[in-house]
């Protein structure tokens, strides 16, 4: 049996967490709704270990931004973030981003739209039908472990630079003979997918490394990278960074196969 993803929503009001819970339960999700509370949050987030906990922006206690960073500090598990907020504020959602948000929503918004956006953020591709192309065991199980490495990272979901590395990452597992052929074979394989250019797809990743570096806790980072951050040595170059996630990714699906 597949495990369900566990969904904290940090509101329990009728008019937002109670509907949004009962729609994402329709989607197969397990759900647990709390008040909108910073510090009862945190305790939640602590003894139940979500996947996703969502937030609101402006909390009692605890904001979301406070919040977020006192999960960092604390060690315990980090679900994936989701801040919501009635207002468009292009600060407050660089500031979440920068705290560990996945991704930021402009409120109100359709809760069947969020279940697809938090099944996208994980890996996951939500098909009301399960019966056309549903994913291999394996695929769906690198696409999580792909998600998953990235996060931990640093790379901000909500950035173009996301999607095109995890896509290159994916190429890379099912083919490696893409680095040996980043700029004329792995660039332009993801920009069809993305109907844009080569050129952008590059840059794009290259931000997203960039932001990892400067966002990224340093202990995953050294975990990945060895020495490489603390000397000086500079960022890993797109295909450096895209090879050492690939080979890992390798690593963690033949353990994974194994148990």
């Amino acid at each position: 049996m597949t495990k369900k993803i566990k969904v904290l929503i940090g509101d329990d009001s009728r008019e937002f967490g109670v509907s949004a819970a009962d729609v994402l339960r329709g989607m197969g999700f397990f759900c647990i709704t709390r008040p909108k509370d910073g510090a009862i949050l945190f305790e939640a987030i602590k003894d139940e270990s979500p996947d996703v906990a969502i937030l609101d922006l402006s909390m009692p206690n605890l904001d979301a931004i406070e919040l977020m960073k006192k999960v960092g500090r604390s060690g315990i598990k980090k679900p994936l973030f989701i801040v919501t907020t009635p207002c468009d504020n292009s600060f407050a959602q660089k500031q979440a981003a920068q705290a560990g948000a996945a991704y930021y929503l402009i409120r109100p918004f359709d809760s069947k739209m969020l279940g697809d956006r938090i099944n996208g953020l994980l890996g996951y591709d939500f098909i009301e039908d399960p019966s056309p192309a549903i994913p291999s065991a394996r695929e769906l199980s690198i696409e999580v472990i792909v998600t998953e490495m990235i996060h931990q990272l640093g790379v901000p979901a909500h950035i173009k630079g996301y999607h095109y590395l995890r896509s290159a990452i994916l190429h890379c597992v099912e083919d490696s003979e893409m680095l040996e052929c980043v700029t004329k074979l792995l660039y332009p394989t993801v920009a069809e997918e993305f109907q844009t250019t080569p050129s952008r797809v590059e840059r794009a990743i290259r931000h997203a490394i960039e932001i990892a570096w400067d966002r990224g806790d340093i202990e995953t980072l050294n975990s990945y990278f060895g020495f490489t951050v603390n000397t000086g040595k500079g960022k890993p170059t797109n295909s450096e960074f895209i090879a050492l996630i690939a080979d890992r990714i390798k690593l963690r699906y033949k353990e994974a196969i194994k148990l």
